[in-house]
């Protein structure tokens, strides 16, 4: 059995890297010594605040240094950062910072009318760090981030900095919690131990160690070869995609970068890649490469990007005639589709570059996944029928606090443990699969199912559409039917896209059946920093654009 904590890590790389960068906002970076410092610090603090081991630390926070720090800081102690999405209303905090139990929270000055307004229904939070960001003031109930972060700690015998420990230590066994919201239901905890989410992330890193391996490993590394590469998560940290990625990066020894903005600007992110010289840079399928791509047609040759090294993108499916139009700006940089989510890391990839293109939705499996029936068979290669893809191997514990959803989604298979969050595929003869969607979303249709998000995926390659969203409103006569939200680019005027043209095309590519029956034309899709979808807003509104009752 593998130790692996993240703390260990992190501690080793500031050990033999203590002035390479470890992260960059804007105009300011840090040091791998002072990230290690402030992250003891501000742990210090949480004890200081009465936490007590695996107790949950809640980062309400943009992106930023104070994210990874907090998060750093959390580990070393043994607590248990947990994100919080900061587009949440009222109710939605609340639910989240009761149900993960948080004990303390890290916030950005934006958000202290928000907290205001709830802080007297989730008392359990004993401790509130302030973040700095020039908006509102630090309230009389929280302390500054850097008042915890910059005093002094202990020193050591010889006279260095002397790094802080709980009376309970840290383990492999330590959590790490991401709250994940799908597509359908209230946020969910996903409980990763730290070991099993090292092991898995380092499965998929650009600098890999031995599968059985530990911290002398890093050290060895790290002393032999030296830093790791800089990554720019133009994601948010607080969706796994962005944190997962910034994670693995560090404990290859790397540097994160992140975006000063909170609005995405893609302007803005190619300025920081010609910049710092970023090599991975992480996105979210099409509503992050079709922006960035007609930026770079815009302005052909304004930036070099010969640093890049590849995309990386996860989270919601991308489109092959986006990664192509980029692969035409930088040749020399491979374009990763990495198809996972909060509960199964790994389940597949799809790599395009400039000599080798891939389809839309076709991955390749990765090696503990199987696609299985209803009764837990494997779905034969080539044979037409669907299934759910099942991952093994290093899992999570389960959701947090809630049994039944648990034991739907981890299920024991042939004896051994697999997470199954309910994404369908097909199995090509070659082995490949060609992603569906979620069941969750799945629309019944005359008796046939339709996953939207192959829909979707063709309605996106109709001139002028910028993105599209499929739902199913009632129907009478087929059980639902199926409607075609779609958001036209900025350059294309209202009417220039006919939605007969729409459906055309989507019964040119699709079977019939899966063609909507009507398109609805809206100013934004609404996607989440994370890309994804609120269906159960877009099917109500398309019913009622429709006069449709949904009851």
């Amino acid at each position: 059995m593998t130790a692996w904590n993240f703390a260990d890590v992190w501690e080793a790389v500031a050990d033999e890297l203590p002035d390479a960068p470890a992260l960059t906002h804007g105009d300011r970076t840090l040091r791998w010594s002072e990230f290690d410092h402030r992250a003891d610090n501000v742990a210090r603090w949480l004890l200081g605040a009465g936490l007590a081991r695996q107790d949950k630390v809640a980062l309400y926070l943009y992106n930023c240094p104070e994210y990874l720090e907090a998060t750093f800081a959390s580990h070393k102690i043994g607590l248990v950062p947990i994100n919080t999405n900061y587009r949440y209303a009222d109710d939605e905090l609340v639910y989240l910072w009761d149900n993960a139990d948080a004990a303390a929270v890290v916030f950005h000055g934006t958000f202290v009318e928000r907290i205001e307004g709830v802080r007297h229904r989730v008392p359990a939070v004993r401790g509130w760090l302030w973040v700095d960001d020039g908006t509102a003031a630090c309230p009389a109930w929280a302390t500054p981030y850097e008042e915890a972060a910059e005093t002094t700690g202990l020193p050591a015998p010889d006279g260095g900095h002397r790094r802080v420990r709980a009376p309970w230590d840290r383990s492999p066994d330590d959590l790490h919690l991401l709250y994940t919201g799908g597509t359908t239901g209230m946020p969910k905890g996903v409980m990763w131990r730290q070991d099993d989410l090292f092991a898995r992330l380092n499965g998929g890193g650009f600098r890999r160690f031995p599968t059985d391996g530990g911290v002398s490993d890093v050290r060895e590394e790290l002393r032999r070869n030296g830093p790791g590469m800089t990554l720019l998560p133009a994601c948010p940290l607080m969706h796994g995609t962005g944190g997962f990625t910034a994670m693995e990066c560090l404990s290859e020894g790397g540097r994160v970068v992140t975006l000063a903005s909170r609005q995405f600007d893609p302007v803005e992110l190619l300025d920081t890649v010609e910049r710092e010289r970023v090599n991975s840079l992480v996105i979210v399928g099409d509503a992050f490469g079709k922006p960035i791509l007609a930026t770079l047609d815009a302005h052909p040759g304004r930036w070099d990007l010969t640093s890049l090294l590849a995309v990386v993108s996860s989270g919601v499916m991308w489109s092959e005639p986006t990664k192509q139009g980029l692969l035409k700006h930088h040749q020399g940089m491979l374009l990763v589709d990495a198809f996972s989510s909060s509960e199964a890391l790994g389940m597949g990839t799809s790599v395009s570059s400039a000599s080798d293109s891939a389809e839309t939705a076709r991955f390749t499996l990765g090696p503990e996944v199987r696609v299985i029936d209803a009764d837990g068979r494997d779905v034969e290669p080539g044979s037409g029928r669907t299934g759910v893809l099942a991952l093994g191997g290093r899992i999570p514990v389960g959701y947090y606090k809630d049994e039944a959803k648990t034991a739907a989604t981890f299920r024991t298979i042939d004896g051994n443990r697999y997470s199954v969050p309910g994404d369908w595929a097909e199995v090509r003869a070659d082995g490949s699969i060609h992603l569906l969607g979620r069941g969750s979303v799945c629309i019944n249709t005359g008796g046939e199912k339709v996953y939207p998000e192959e829909v979707e995926e063709v309605v996106k390659t109709v001139g002028g559409v910028r993105d599209a969203v499929v739902v199913g409103v009632p129907s009478e006569r087929f059980g639902e039917e199926i409607v075609a939200v779609v958001q036209l680019a900025e350059d294309v005027t209202g009417g220039s896209v006919d939605p007969d043209e729409v459906i055309a095309h989507v019964k040119s590519r699709l079977a019939g059946y899966k063609a909507p029956r009507h398109v609805r034309f809206v100013g934004t899709i609404g996607r989440s920093p994370s890309g994804k979808v609120d269906y159960a807003r877009h099917r109500t509104e398309a019913a009622a654009w429709l006069d449709v009752p949904t009851a």
